[in-house]
């Protein structure tokens, strides 16, 4: 596991992000962030508090006010729409709704993350490089999928459907994974299951991630780092472990933590502890 403080590089550097709405409302105020390579970052905070919207200015789904955005080095504000679609295959995301196109196949979502490299007509007929169509697999046995691969899209579960939007996002072979409220539509077994294989696949990879999440037991369980935004300004940057009821006060208002850092909040910690050597097992990091 990366430990913060040693991170090899930094990916991604947002230094004062600013985005105000033609409403008047100002999404962002000042947004300075780092993101290391490999680290696994969570995005928390209430609804309207801004973290979708900084996602979406990483890639520009969202044009920011001002600011910068630097991916590896690369300014992402400043650049034309070719640049910034080959930038964008650099940043995998993976939505809430799944984003997949409902009468493909899983195999057919799968290779669409391979859409900003193929050619046109290739894509048009669907026609991927075998190499393509034998990542797309091996990644689909991966995540549980192997045996899903001619089912249509509308023919799976939740938790089927954002295995496949993570392979998807996967096949863009990326450096960043921006992640978007990745178990709001499912259950809690399922949410957890999600939450672990996003932290394998991201420790096999070396893949930094920004995940955007409600569930702050989850948030506390899988990630390396702990981001809170509150009216769009960051209140909150440090482990899990720092998350104390004075820092959720300052993310979300007053309230009575006790039951979101006493018995459950501890047993999220320790349960963070004990699946790092698992997965770095499971990456042959130990």
């Amino acid at each position: 596991m990366i430990e913060l403080g040693t991170l090899p590089s930094t990916v991604l550097e947002v230094a004062r992000l600013n985005k105000r709405y033609p409403t008047g409302d100002l999404a962002l105020r000042d947004v300075d962030l780092r993101i290391g390579r490999g680290e696994v970052v969570a995005l928390i905070g209430p609804s309207g508090a801004g973290k979708s919207t900084l996602i979406r200015c990483v890639n520009r789904l969202v044009q920011p006010t001002s600011g910068s955005v630097r991916l590896d080095g690369t300014e992402v504000t400043d650049l034309g729409s070719a640049s910034l679609r080959r930038a964008r295959r650099r940043m995998g995301m993976i939505f809430q709704e799944y984003a997949l196109i409902e009468r493909l196949t899983v195999m057919e979502n799968a290779l669409s993350g391979r859409l900003g490299y193929v050619g046109f007509w290739r894509s048009w007929f669907r026609r991927f490089p075998t190499t393509d169509v034998a990542e797309a697999f091996t990644l689909l046995i991966r995540v549980g999928l192997s045996d899903m691969a001619n089912k249509r899209a509308d023919a799976l579960s939740g938790g089927q459907r954002q295995r496949v939007g993570i392979v998807r996002a996967l096949m863009q072979r990326p450096e960043l994974l921006l992640v978007d409220e990745p178990t709001a539509s499912l259950d809690p077994k399922t949410s957890r299951q999600i939450m672990r294989l996003i932290l394998e696949l991201c420790t096999e990879r070396g893949l930094a991630a920004i995940i955007n999440i409600h569930d702050v037991a989850l948030a506390r369980q899988f990630a390396q780092r702990i981001v809170g935004l509150r009216a769009g300004v960051i209140v909150f940057d440090g482990p899990p472990n720092s998350l104390d009821a004075a820092a959720l006060t300052a993310i979300y208002g007053d309230e009575d933590w006790t039951a979101t850092l006493g018995h459950g909040g501890k047993v999220a910690e320790d349960e963070h502890r004990s699946a790092v050597p698992e997965v770095e097992r499971l990456a042959g990091l130990a």
